[in-house]
């Protein structure tokens, strides 16, 4: 299968600009970028205006120097997959919790959040929803839980909202007489 000329012009601005992005937002330079990616500098520079297109080499070179595989690049969200439909949100779980979990945000990497409907039996112990998230953010649907932030203790009732670094010691449990509904969001931590 042949990409058109008009699909290649499309692809190089929409990549280049993925690159310059993830790159300025890691605070990396033309030069260490294109150093650790084994090209040249004028080439990083002309891909990141989508004047011109990397190899798969490339590419790959250019993923290692910003600490992402080469399918943060590649796998773009589309329009369709940005709007997720209740009836169709699939719950899952662990086996070293009751909680059920559903992913409300679009799975992609390198996104910069993620959001997680979570679902918390009549007597849940602690749960943590496992990320590299740097900030975190809590809003109780329904229900009430007990957030303990470092050796604080907070009760979250329906509406309540709770944010916090995740390097604060953190977890939270069901103390209520009702299944606790809420949505957890994080920011992904860089690496």
């Amino acid at each position: 299968m042949t990409s058109s000329l008009a699909d290649k012009a499309q692809i190089a601005p929409d990549l280049g600009e993925k690159i310059r992005v993830l790159r300025k937002r890691l605070k990396c330079t033309l030069d260490e970028t294109a150093s650790v990616a084994g090209i040249s500098k004028s080439f990083l520079s002309q891909i990141e205006r989508g004047h011109a297109t990397p190899s798969v080499a490339s590419l790959m070179g250019i993923a290692k120097a910003l600490g992402v595989s080469v399918q943060y690049f590649i796998d773009t969200p589309t329009e369709a997959r940005s709007v997720h439909r209740g009836k169709e949100l699939k719950l899952f779980g662990f086996a070293d919790t009751a909680n059920l979990f559903g992913r409300l945000t679009n799975r992609s990497v390198g996104s910069q959040l993620e959001a997680m409907l979570v679902r918390m039996p009549v007597g849940e112990a602690s749960s943590v929803v496992a990320t590299r998230a740097d900030e975190e953010f809590l809003y109780v649907m329904s229900g009430r839980i007990s957030l303990t932030l470092e050796r604080t203790t907070f009760v979250l009732e329906t509406g309540d909202t709770a944010h916090f670094a995740s390097t604060v010691p953190h977890e939270w449990s069901n103390t209520a007489a009702e299944e606790a509904v809420l949505v957890w969001v994080g920011t992904p931590a860089l690496f």
